[in-house]
């Protein structure tokens, strides 16, 4: 994974954890009632967002390399990444727009 620039410490600590694979990790960067849009599929609260890591997001090897990255206002954060890996396609190109409170996760939307 390339490395995140200026990103506010829990977008930092999300794609790392990422990188590693750390579900546990990434499960405890959220909100207890955050909510997470990816494939046009919402989850809401741990349990669904643990789902999500379990199932969905671990569907695939993939490595990400951050190409972009800028504040949309004070409690939001957008980075830009490709990604390379054994999904359909093999190649994508994704907006991971955060919702932040504090040093937690209250949102994240991964969309092209």
């Amino acid at each position: 994974m390339s490395s995140v620039g200026r990103a506010p410490n829990p977008v930092t600590r999300y794609f790392e954890a990422d990188a590693e694979r750390n579900i546990d990790a990434i499960v405890d960067l959220f909100a207890g009632d955050a909510t997470v849009i990816d494939e046009g599929q919402t989850r809401r609260g741990i349990d669904e967002i643990r789902e999500w890591q379990t199932g969905p997001a671990s569907q695939y090897e993939y490595r990400v390399t951050i190409t972009g990255e800028e504040r949309l206002a004070d409690d939001r954060y957008r980075v830009v990444a490709r990604l390379d890996g054994n999904f359909p396609g093999g190649i994508a190109s994704l907006n991971f727009d955060f919702g932040l409170d504090g040093e937690l996760i209250r949102s994240l939307e991964i969309a092209p």
